[in-house]
């Protein structure tokens, strides 16, 4: 399975023409992924059969929330599931970097009370432990997890992911990502036996409006003008490059 990591509704065309079956549906990529707008999800249900995972994290920054931001996220939870959402990726942290067991319990339970998948995101990865961790997160019921194995990117945490896989792997699904692109993809498959990878297959486009004598709008700082988007070029040769 070939997940991509899309931030709009373009992305999410662009990742169905590319030939994807299931996406990781975001907004603000750049801030490593927040919810997504319901009016994205309901378009993108309308106009493919991908299978759509929807992010749900209020703001950027980490993963231990308080309760207005804990309620806001089952509200937003709640509105993805009832508008076709094929499951939920989340992440929650107690202040000293462990799974905060109470709160993912309670989102896998809303989550499997409409038969969707909970995934817990790369909230995992800094965890102290990852071992502890995922046996946390089988015994909660989640179905599946993202991980780079720890490191920055998932081929510098390839061993982990191996590990995770060979041990984990029957009880948890394993979803690796961060760093995964066409011209890696086969060889980190073929390493870690991971059934499941998770690719942005980005390109930039380029909106000169973003800037204009001394107002700019940018977050790049190399190019402060242009934004990521999913290439279809890139997901159809990540896709055939696996097979």
């Amino acid at each position: 399975m070939i997940e991509i990591c899309c931030g709009s509704y373009e992305d999410g065309i662009n990742a169905y023409y590319g030939g994807a079956k299931r996406i990781e549906l975001n907004s603000a990529l750049y801030l490593g992924g927040l919810s997504p707008s319901v009016s994205t999800l309901k378009l993108l249900k309308a106009k493919t059969d991908l299978k759509i995972i929807c992010m749900v994290r209020p703001r950027g920054a980490g993963f231990c929330y308080d309760e207005n931001e804990f309620v806001q996220m089952k509200e937003e939870a709640k509105d993805f599931l009832e508008n076709g959402a094929d499951g939920i990726a989340f992440g929650f942290l107690t202040k000293d970097f462990h799974v905060d067991m109470e709160r993912t319990s309670e989102f896998v339970k809303q989550i499997h009370s409409y038969q969707k998948e909970a995934v817990f995101h790369r909230a995992f990865d800094i965890t102290p432990n990852l071992e502890e961790s995922i046996q946390t997160l089988i015994s909660l019921h989640v179905d599946r997890v993202l991980t780079s194995g720890g490191e920055a990117t998932a081929i510098k945490g390839q061993e982990t992911i191996k590990y995770l896989q060979e041990h984990f792997g029957s009880h948890i699904e394993i979803l690796a990502g961060c760093g995964i692109n066409a011209d890696n993809a086969l060889e980190f498959k073929n390493y870690t036996h991971v059934k499941q990878l998770h690719s942005s297959c980005k390109s930039y486009k380029i909106d000169t409006t973003t800037s204009n004598g001394k107002v700019s709008y940018g977050y790049y700082p190399d190019n402060e003008m242009k934004y990521e988007v999913v290439n279809c070029d890139q997901v159809k040769k990540l896709i055939l490059n696996t097979q």
